[in-house]
Parts: structure tokens; C-alpha cells; sequence
């Protein structure tokens, strides 16, 4: 009886195993996405497609692979990382705009 009060019930028990079910199909999902993009982005670079277009190409796929890192293999998309979130959105931010700011001080 001991060991009745300390585990969870059936139902508990199914519902996390289907959540960590799902979580681990997500995880394999954006994995797989991401090798896919690190390819198309060797791909780009092996077969030297125009420099307008692959500078951009590979930045946008930076991008979307570093989201991907932060919300399914760092778990920014689950609850209590939201002061985390607002930290690096903000450093972001901040960093975007120093670039933004130097580059046409330098341009212009």
C-alpha cells in the first residue's frame, strides 16, 4: 500500500507517455528538417548558386534551424521559460539593431 500512495494513476501515467510520444515525434520531425536544411545549404554552396541569392537563402536557414534548436531540443515552447525567452528575444533584438545601426552609419 506504501507503494500505491507515491505512484501516479493509470490515466496520469498514459497521458505523460503520450506526451513524451508526441514530444519525441516533434523532436525527430525538426531533426530530420534540420539535416534536411544543412544539406540543401551544402548543396547551395557545392554547386555555387549566384551569391544573391544564396546569402540570403542560407541566412533565412540559420534562422529557422536556430528557432528550431530553442523551442524543440532547448524546450523554450514549454511553460516557465518565458522570462528566458524575453531575455534572448531581447538580446536579439538589441543585436539587430546595433548591426542595423553600424552598417549605415558605415554605408552611408
Amino acid at each position: 500500500m506504501a507503494d500505491q500512495s507515491h505512484s501516479k494513476p493509470i490515466h496520469h501515467q498514459e497521458y505523460e507517455k503520450k506526451q513524451h510520444r508526441e514530444e519525441m515525434k516533434q523532436q525527430v520531425l525538426t531533426f530530420g528538417l534540420m539535416i534536411l536544411f544543412t544539406m540543401i545549404a551544402f548543396g547551395m554552396v557545392i554547386f555555387e548558386v549566384n551569391s544573391y541569392f544564396i546569402i540570403p537563402t542560407l541566412i533565412i536557414l540559420a534562422v529557422v534551424q536556430v528557432a528550431f534548436q530553442l523551442y524543440y531540443f532547448m524546450h523554450m515552447k514549454n511553460k516557465g521559460h518565458d522570462m528566458v525567452a524575453v531575455m534572448m528575444y531581447g538580446g536579439a533584438a538589441v543585436a539587430a539593431l546595433t548591426i542595423i545601426t553600424f552598417t549605415s552609419i558605415i554605408w552611408w
